[in-house]
């Protein structure tokens, strides 16, 4: 397998760029992710309306139907108990792993934690903001052939530090009715001891609705198919929800300065996820080249080198661009979920950057670094939406309410204009509860 090369002094107007990007934004990729000829909306709407209506039993019913497990409303909920002894019995080197991990997220997290300036005075009007946390959070862990620990610290960690009182967390269970040990031992290990025996869109609507046994949340965040993102569209609202989440993505910048082989195995990590997408662009048809024979040498030796290969035959492309400010063009147009920049001039490129979930610099910054270890979470934006949205953090689980106080003398001076503007918009109550202050006054 060759990975296409496309160049051309209009890269965004080349119609193998401008398919990729336009198929990335529509959620292509998502929406044809495992699910066959399946209609996901009709699904998904049946099993939201069934868990609002029948609430436990539709639970119990659907786990049955859809993972196999033979449950009770009395068991959907998983025993402390049962946390505690995973926790007891995980491995001892994976849980020091874990504490280093979730100690880089920590102080990550609490260095950028948001704070309310001063209030704003002036004469006798106060004005302020505070930040208080969610009340109460649920979070996703999807199941399938591997939990994907990682995952769990990077939107745990941030919500114990933003000081969110309440986390429920939901797996799907196994054909024995239980959880995998590993998401038991890290809920024990992250303090959660609600943890429900439940997955996919049953589970989500679980946590929004809420059913007899499943206090519902404020918010919902987690990782998950096209089941789970669809469920999450359909809640919102009821509840809130921390992204529409896709497949992952990697865009790369690089120059004749950097190595072929590194940058193949960037690339080639991303779209091991298949479905994912990776793009390489660079102003370097030698180093384009020269990347694409290094994935093909590559790709034989990887545990998952048929389904690599599928990713990047489908979703992946090599851009030569005129120079590296037509390079920046493009990675601004594609907002892509992860963004390497490996240049002579790393800085001079990221300052033409205005659009990517999280910005990896050098040739000594791998993407598996965010995803595992450095500090910063791995859950970012994906399909074109880094150009309106961040990366998760723990101020995704903080809401701010305005604080505004005046003075008699400051209502005073202030009540004309107001009661001007509610009269022009014919709401005449809104002048009367300003004016009436001014009276009593008398």
């Amino acid at each position: 397998m060759t990975l296409r090369i496309v160049q051309s002094d209009a890269p965004l107007a080349e119609p193998a760029v401008v398919e990729l990007l336009e198929r990335l934004r529509a959620g292509g990729l998502t929406a044809g992710s495992g699910t066959g000829e399946l209609n996901v909306e009709s699904i998904v709407r049946d099993i939201v309306q069934d868990v609002r209506s029948r609430g436990d039993q539709a639970l119990v019913d659907l786990e049955r139907k859809l993972d196999k497990a033979e449950l009770t409303p009395q068991t959907l909920r998983v025993p402390v108990e049962a946390i505690h002894a995973a926790h007891v019995a995980a491995d001892p080197e994976f849980l020091q792993l874990i504490r280093r991990s979730a100690e880089n997220i920590r102080q990550y997290q609490e260095s950028i934690l948001i704070e309310a300036p001063p209030a704003l005075k002036r004469g006798g009007r106060t004005l302020a903001v505070r930040y208080t946390p969610i009340d109460r959070v649920g979070v996703y862990i999807p199941g399938g052939t591997a939990v994907l620990a990682s995952s769990v610290l990077m939107i745990l960690v941030p919500a114990r530090v933003a000081g969110v009182g309440e986390i429920a967390l939901a797996s799907p269970p196994r054909t024995n009715g239980d959880v995998s040990p590993l998401v038991l031992a890290l809920a024990g290990e992250l303090g959660v001891s609600e943890v429900y025996r439940l997955g996919g869109a049953p589970a989500i609507s679980a946590l929004a609705l809420g059913t007899e046994r499943v206090k519902a949340v404020d918010k919902v965040f987690g990782p998950g198919n096209a089941f789970v993102t669809e469920a999450k569209r359909r809640v919102f609202g009821r509840a809130g929800i921390d992204s529409l989440a896709g497949p992952s993505e990697v865009l790369i910048i690089a120059d004749q300065t950097a190595r072929a082989d590194w940058i193949a195995a960037d690339l080639l990590a991303q779209a091991e996820h298949n479905p994912g997408s990776a793009v390489l662009v660079t102003p370097s048809r030698k180093l384009a080249e020269a990347v694409a024979g290094e994935i093909d040498a590559q790709l034989p030796s990887l545990s998952r080198s048929e389904a690599t290969a599928a990713g990047m035959e489908a979703n992946s492309l090599i851009v030569v661009t005129a120079d590296l400010n037509q390079a920046s063009d493009v990675a601004n147009a594609f907002a892509s979920e992860h963004l390497q920049i490996i240049t002579a001039n790393d800085e001079a490129v990221l300052a033409r950057i205005s659009n990517a979930g999280a910005i990896f610099l050098g040739p000594q910054t791998p993407v598996p670094l965010g995803d595992y270890y450095a500090g910063p979470s791995h859950v970012l934006p994906t399909g074109g939406t880094a150009r309106f949205f961040g990366p998760l953090s723990c101020n995704d689980f903080l809401k701010a309410s305005s604080v505004i106080r005046y003075d008699a003398d400051s209502l005073a001076a202030d009540a004309a204009d107001v009661a001007d503007f509610a009269r022009r918009e014919g709401l005449t109550a809104h002048a009367r509860a300003v004016e009436i202050r001014l009276q009593s006054k008398d």
